[in-house]
């Protein structure tokens, strides 16, 4: 009779261990009735960890093992803690696994080790065989588990009574009758019991090349797309294949102990550690396993991306005034568009005359048409996706992002084109030029006013000679602001009330001034807007440093554009619209996309926009009072 000094789960199914993984029903079915080492601890560095052998026995519930100690002094130093209920979890280190997502389905069985905490939570230790003494009672030890003793003279052979984590025989046939709240593995279980071992592998093989690494269905029409190629073939067919991937329930539980402990309370710290220890494998820096031929597995869990969507969130600029911008301008049905304007401003020579019987009746004034013509430009954007990246990358649509990039940046470039004109040099043949998409900045004085703002002598109005300290330079500035919009009003002739676009750190400045008693000029946008008489304030970054040369070398620095955009028509014909085009180029492999639209831009009134500059030479309003 074989004789054993205890027993118990090496591993157990269905139970998710330390690293993440779950080891199915008969992932290591092929291997009982195999023996394998009894090690310490799964260390390997000496002779001395090596403590017996273990028989393996495949089960319904998972691998159970009928352990022998050696006669070595570490042996019998083992027997002795296993007999006095000192170590009481068993581990497993196996290799040539086969993984669906995190699900072990196959894998061979190296060596069952005697562990101090054991990563899967069902492998422990349930029976202990004390030889030649009579010990009939059962012990308690751990988990709250069972355990039977077994004698030298026992008749009966320990691995016929099976007894399982419940002390009930296995020979009582499982209950095979669904349950309401069985889980998919459950029922998978549950459906294999009735199938005979050829069709379950069979059923198993379908399963692995059915799926990917990540448990996800593979796309067997793309050769492309990338995927576990161990899981494209019988799961149990195992010939002529060899994998250094190995998986130590102990070692994990290990490191993730080592990380938590005062003196290194680091993750990688610990990795490292580990590895300089051990020499099975390497642990990367990276968060990776890295096994001896260079093969890298993940050794923790994948990092998931924080946004619902998956989807790269884009940094982008402001784009409140763009879209403010889109949604207002006019839209103009036609492609070539031509404004007309009368100036019958000269009102004394027009003006209707009183007449006396007898007189000759004199001939009005003459007046003067003002017309213009603006031809359309195409403004297009376009990009190149190779399908391989399209394939690859699975987290997200790649296409309906990059497409989304397109939109912004298309809209973004008409917005600046409309406002400040492309700054792309004349012989550059993707410039936007001025007489299509006319920029409002640089238009003629009959369509845009230029307003120049003084600082200083804002500064010498509000405080005088000797009174520097009465007010900031904030309040200076937003005072001379407010005073040069408001007098360039006289003059404007644009519809309703128009909008502000101006620089964030103008605003920022009128915002923030304060009275002598330092609270605050204007609370809030809204009362900044009513003192400026316009209807909504956009920040445009773009405005930033933007300077302009009139006509005799003068340079005025950009503030603000003062504008209702419904004086601004996009002029399009059918089909000028914007339109997106794809592509596939096969020599390439790319997918190529085309947006484009083809339009003209222009004021559709005369005096309808505000310009406030800065001269350049204009000194600062602290220079000139204490000069």
């Amino acid at each position: 009779m074989a004789k054993y000094d205890f027993s118990g789960w090496a591993t157990r199914n269905d139970l998710q261990c330390a690293d993440g993984r779950i080891i199915r029903k008969n992932a290591f079915k092929q291997q009982d009735g195999e023996t394998v080492s009894l090690v310490w601890n799964h260390q390997h560095n000496s002779q001395d960890n090596v403590l017996g052998h273990a028989l393996l026995e495949n089960r319904d519930d998972g691998v159970y093992a009928y352990c022998t100690f050696n006669d070595t002094e570490s042996g019998q130093t083992a027997k002795k803690l296993v007999q006095h209920g000192d170590v009481v979890s068993l581990s497993i280190a196996a290799n040539q696994l086969k993984q669906m997502g995190k699900d072990v389905v196959h894998g061979i069985i190296r060596e069952v080790s005697l562990v101090l905490a054991g990563a899967n939570p069902g492998a422990y230790i349930d029976t202990v065989m004390n030889h030649g003494v009579a010990v009939e009672d059962e012990l308690i030890i751990n988990y709250n588990e069972n355990i039977m003793l077994y004698h030298s003279d026992d008749e009966t052979d320990p691995k016929d009574k099976k007894p399982d984590d419940k002390g009930e025989s296995k020979d009582k046939k499982p209950d095979d009758k669904p349950s309401e709240d069985e889980t998919v593995g459950e029922v998978f279980d549950r459906i294999c019991k009735k199938l005979d071992e050829k069709e379950q592998n069979v059923v198993l093989a379908m399963v692995g090349m059915a799926l990917g690494e990540n448990g996800e269905p593979e796309d067997n029409n793309d050769n492309s797309k990338g995927g576990n190629e161990d899981m494209k073939h019988n799961v149990f067919d195992n010939k002529g294949e060899t994998q250094d991937n190995v998986l130590s329930h102990a070692a994990q539980s290990e490191i993730l102990k080592l990380a938590k402990s005062s003196n290194v309370g680091s993750l990688k710290l610990a990795m490292k550690i580990y590895s300089e220890e051990h020499g099975l494998q390497h642990a990367d820096i990276s968060g990776f396993v890295q096994t001896g031929n260079g093969n890298i597995t993940t050794m923790f869990p994948e990092y998931v991306e924080a946004h619902p969507s998956r989807t790269p969130e884009l940094i982008t600029n402001d784009m409140g005034w763009v879209d403010a911008i889109m949604a207002k301008t006019q839209k103009i049905p036609h492609g070539r568009v031509r404004t007309s304007h009368v100036d019958i401003r000269n009102i004394d020579a027009l003006a209707a005359k009183g007449y006396q019987k007898g007189k000759e009746k004199k001939i009005t004034g003459n007046y003067s048409l003002v017309r213009r013509t603006t031809d359309p430009q195409t403004v297009y954007v376009t990009s190149e996706l190779h399908r391989d990246d399209v394939v690859d990358i699975e987290d997200f649509d790649y296409v309906q992002f990059q497409y989304s990039i397109d939109q912004i940046s298309l809209k973004e470039t008409l917005a600046v084109a409309t406002m400040l004109g492309d700054d792309r040099l004349e012989s550059d043949p993707e410039k936007i030029f001025p007489d299509k998409i006319r920029p409002i900045w640089t238009d003629d004085e009959l369509y845009t006013i230029h307003k120049d703002v003084d600082f200083a002598a804002m500064a010498k109005e509000l405080q005088g000679a000797n009174t520097e300290q009465y007010f900031g330079e904030s309040f200076i500035y937003a005072e001379a602001m407010v005073t040069a919009l408001r007098k360039a009003r006289k003059d404007f002739r644009g519809t309703g009330k128009p909008d502000l676009f101006i620089t964030t750190d103008m605003h920022n400045t009128m915002i923030l001034a304060r009275d002598r008693n330092g609270r605050r000029i204007y609370e809030t946008d809204t009362e900044l807007a009513a003192a400026l008489g316009v209807a909504n304030i956009y920040e445009v970054t773009q405005f930033e440093g933007k300077v302009r040369t009139d006509a005799d070398g003068v340079k005025h620095k950009l503030h603000a554009i003062c504008v209702n955009m419904a004086d601004y028509g996009y002029g399009a014909s059918k089909g000028g619209d914007v339109t997106h085009f794809t592509d596939f180029d096969i020599k390439f492999n790319q997918l190529q996309s085309l947006l484009e639209t083809r339009k003209s831009g222009q004021l559709t009134r005369i005096k309808s926009a505000i310009v406030i500059e800065e001269k350049e030479e204009t000194k600062k309003p602290s220079e000139s009072v204490s000069g």
